[in-house]
């Protein structure tokens, strides 16, 4: 089984962002990634954009079944229907994440607390980079 951790993060909301993946085969890393956004974007904004890179990323190890791990509430409700998306771009990220899930045979969305280690170590790649970009978070 294939699993993803994404995470994304802004400082300010909107405001310098970046994104931490980890796509896995259980316990063992496959491939990680990290990158700062071309632009400040909101907290939302950026977990969307980190969960779609990871579907790009798990799309080329397996087409089987996935796993995607975030510790956004709201993705995870958005994309189960739970909660309706209300803001347009949003929206946006949403049908690209809808469109994804066609390279898959099926993919569950769980939602964890950041305390979760693979979600505290996403979290860990996204901040690396916005401290090599930014300077230290304070």
């Amino acid at each position: 089984m294939i699993y993803t951790n994404s995470d994304g993060g802004a400082r300010g909301n909107p405001g310098p962002s970046a994104i931490g993946i980890i796509v896995r085969d259980g316990e063992k890393i496959l491939e990680e990634h990290a990158e700062v956004l071309k632009k400040p974007v909101t907290n939302n904004i950026a977990e969307y954009t980190a969960l779609i890179k990871a579907l790009e990323i798990a799309s080329k190890h397996t087409q089987g079944e996935i796993t995607s791990i975030l510790d956004s509430e709201l993705v995870v409700k958005q994309l189960l229907g739970e909660y309706s998306v209300k803001n347009p771009y949003l929206m946006k990220l949403f049908l690209e994440v809808q469109k994804l899930q066609n390279h898959f045979e099926k993919i569950t969305y769980k939602h964890v607390k950041r305390s979760d280690k693979y979600q505290e170590y996403a979290d860990y790649l996204l901040n690396k980079k916005l401290d090599e970009k930014f300077g230290k978070k304070r």
